[in-house]
């Protein structure tokens, strides 16, 4: 499963629960690291989506720890995520 087949997915799960969710369409004018996926519910998610093999950059660990100080949940999910049901159990939870 590809980044963006993952982020196609979790963007129904978003629909069918009632979770907002947003996307940089077009990140080349944006601050570099900021996460795929910002999912608005009862509380604020910031997930960075990878494939199962990607890798964060330092730019997207650094803010992923920057909001980890700020007090906000960010973390990265990846296609296991997904299939295990992890992704839908965290939006049920800000739904």
């Amino acid at each position: 499963m590809t980044e963006a087949q993952l982020q196609a997915a979790i963007a129904d799960l978003c629909k069918l629960l009632g979770v907002w969710c947003y996307h940089t369409y077009d990140s080349r004018r944006s601050q570099p690291g900021w996460p795929d996926l910002v999912l608005v519910g009862r509380h604020v998610l910031y997930r960075e989506l990878k494939s199962a093999t990607g890798r964060l950059t330092s730019a997207q660990t650094e803010w992923g720890l920057r909001l980890g100080d700020a007090g906000q949940d960010w973390s990265v999910w990846r296609p296991d995520d997904l299939r295990a049901g992890r992704i839908q159990a965290e939006l049920m939870l800000i739904r």
